[in-house]
């Protein structure tokens, strides 16, 4: 579902781009709303979501999926940890679907998905452990990297169940919105993924912005 924000670029608190291929990892407290801007279109933004209070409790993508009915995640969608509390809702967003299935890019995947050579490609994993590598204050570690939502991805689920890897159905300036329900570390990959069209086979930057309660 189509819907657009009535938040100002103006009064955001916090603005940061995140080039092709790196990573941004912070806090969003209770009441805030985050923005994710697909800058130049067709970008995927691999996104894991904490509760700060226990980052053990984070983004289920089964709960989540369970309790909407829906495999897509879109305005109105909440996000749901892995002991079935609401953590997010999506409030505003002008790209219409996001993919909760298909997964975070790892040089295993490329291996088994594309070629041998393709192994030592930058991933989504990657970017995510030298992340919690490089801010060890956040408390996290190998383990709490989970179930991811590929922000702008477009993953189709086939009739015969299957998934397929499809041209993105984002474009520039899209954005989707997300208001925090309760404190909550953010931690996205902006994917750097050059094998299938997620990224128009051309990785670019994203912004992230917040704006206070």
């Amino acid at each position: 579902m189509i819907k657009e924000s009535n938040l100002s670029l103006e009064t955001a608190a916090f603005r940061e781009v995140v080039g092709a291929g790196d990573y941004y990892l912070g806090k969003v407290s209770a009441g805030q709303i985050c923005r994710i801007l697909d800058l130049e279109g067709n970008q995927a933004a691999d996104t894991l979501f904490y509760c700060v209070d226990d980052p053990s409790e984070r983004y289920s993508a089964t709960d989540t999926i369970r309790e909407q009915h829906n495999v897509y995640l879109t305005a109105g969608s909440v996000l749901r940890s892995n002991k079935n509390r609401a953590m997010l809702e999506i409030v505003a967003d002008t790209c219409g679907r996001h993919d909760t299935l298909g997964g975070a890019c790892a040089t295993e995947s490329n291996t088994v998905r594309y070629d041998l050579e393709k192994r030592c490609m930058h991933a989504c994993r990657d970017s995510w452990m030298l992340a919690i590598a490089e801010k060890p204050e956040y408390g996290l570690s190998k383990r709490d990297i989970t179930h991811n939502i590929n922000f702008f991805m477009n993953v189709p689920v086939t009739e015969e169940g299957g998934l397929s890897f499809a041209d993105g159905i984002s474009a520039p300036g899209k954005y989707v919105e997300l208001k925090a329900l309760v404190d909550v570390y953010v931690l996205i990959s902006n994917c750097p993924q050059l094998n299938n069209p997620c990224n128009a086979y051309n990785p670019t930057p994203i912004e992230y912005l917040v704006w206070n309660a």
